[in-house]
């Protein structure tokens, strides 16, 4: 196997693990009330957010927090969205990108639960 090298594999990556995301009856219904059927918008903004965040390559544009804060997801949702991040990197890639794509995925995972949790916390009122 090779190495993430370049946004024809991020394309490889991203189309693979969002198929499996689909099909997912803990992911699927989330991306589903949001995406619908109308896939392609998204995936061409994880093809831009993927090669930015590997490969430093400018073009995504967008706030990835912002858009999934509002999302019904728990920790088994992201626990889930790792599984299978990880288990698609492993299928098609090997090396220090591979390594490194999931790193960043899983910093990104920590990060969204961590501001989620400071959201909810900051909606508790005290009187």
């Amino acid at each position: 196997m090779e190495d993430l090298k370049d946004l024809d594999s991020i394309k490889i990556l991203v189309d693979s693990f969002y198929d499996k995301v689909r099909r997912d009856d803990r992911l699927g219904p989330v991306f589903f009330a949001v995406i619908k059927d109308n896939w392609e918008p998204h995936l061409q903004k994880m093809y831009a957010f993927w090669n930015a965040a590997l490969f430093s390559v400018p073009g995504y544009k967008g706030n990835p927090f912002a858009r999934h804060a509002p999302l019904p997801v728990e920790a088994v949702h992201f626990d889930r969205w790792i599984s299978l991040f990880n288990q698609t990197v492993d299928e098609h890639f090997e090396g220090p990108n591979a390594t490194e794509i999931k790193n960043k995925a899983v910093l990104m995972s920590v990060m969204f639960q961590s501001k989620l949790a400071a959201m909810k916390d900051s909606s508790k009122v005290i009187i």
